[in-house]
């Protein structure tokens, strides 16, 4: 009797094994753990200076940091202007001028900006005032959607009368090609001008992002979202909480070369109080940031570790 029970819980141990890849295979189907923090990048000092299709990032991506398990993270100051060009914020008065007054004391590390259209005379006084005073410092520059649906290369009268959001992939995939294209051109020639072989300016493909979303949206494959309509607030296109949880993921991945997929929910989504909002939602909406800053050359970001 005793040899048949040793016999019978040898099989057990056997077949238990057996089965271990398989029930491995399974688990990854379920919540996303959280991400290792283990060699997690140093903390940067980063300033926020744009409009408002980008100026909610500094919460949010402090959030994501410290999830990250990034130490030292700070956000080190803001300019927000409305609506505004980058040359509108270099040329406010030295005084009130926060964005020039940090970057002449030389202590950001990463300096981040949101033109509407390219090319910005304002990013390029920018970046050459922050090397002169910290010559190791980066910039980043977000590819905004165009407000209106319209490339921000292009503000026809009455663009924001009336919006039609129902695009198909084609329209999308043309709709901001200008704007995206001029801003690729003036980031090459600002490298070449500042960089020293290296890239000091990268940028944020948050425009492609959105086109991405929307594409996913109209073939019905983007679940809870049914429609475009779901990422605007208004007809100046100003993101709802899923929008705004993909350009800081996009933010993130640029700024610190690491993928948002695993981190913990930010509570901009949380706030939304959405059922369906889920965290199942909330790693769809990293996993499409992080492929979209890995498949664009512009975003400096070129590793692509697996996600956790």
């Amino acid at each position: 009797m005793k040899t048949l029970t040793k016999h019978t819980l040898l099989v057990a141990l056997l077949v238990l094994a057996t089965a271990m890849p398989a029930l491995a295979v399974t688990q990854d189907k379920g919540p996303a753990p959280k991400q290792d923090t283990a060699g997690a990048p140093k903390g940067l000092r980063v300033f926020v200076c744009g409009h408002s299709l980008h100026w909610y990032i500094p919460t949010p991506l402090t959030e994501l940091a410290k999830a990250a398990g990034i130490k030292d993270h700070k956000i080190v100051g803001t300019q927000q202007i409305g609506a505004s060009k980058t040359l509108q914020h270099w040329d406010m008065p030295d005084a009130k001028n926060q964005a020039k007054q940090a970057l002449k004391k030389g202590e950001v590390d990463v300096f981040t900006m949101s033109p509407i259209q390219f090319p910005d005379q304002g990013i390029e006084n920018f970046v050459k005032l922050g090397l002169e005073h910290n010559p190791n410092m980066r910039f980043t520059v977000q590819i905004s959607w165009g407000g209106g649906d319209i490339d921000n290369q292009d503000f026809p009268k009455g663009v924001f009368d009336k919006v039609d959001r129902n695009r198909t992939p084609e329209d999308l995939k043309k709709m901001f090609a200008r704007n995206i294209k001029a801003a690729e051109a003036q980031a090459d020639d600002i490298n070449k001008k500042y960089g020293k072989g290296k890239k000091v300016l990268l940028l944020v493909p948050s425009a492609q992002a959105s086109v991405t979303m929307r594409s996913k949206i109209f073939k019905k494959e983007f679940p809870p979202l049914t429609k475009q309509d779901d990422l605007f607030k208004d007809t100046m296109h100003h993101p709802t909480a899923p929008l705004e949880a993909v350009n800081t993921y996009l933010h993130f991945a640029v700024i610190y070369g690491q993928s948002p997929v695993g981190l913990a929910m930010p509570t901009l989504l949380k706030n939304a109080k959405k059922a369906n909002w889920d965290d199942a939602f909330n790693r769809s909406l990293q996993e499409l940031a992080w492929s979209t800053v890995t498949e664009y050359p512009y975003s400096g970001v070129t590793a692509s570790p697996k996600a956790k």
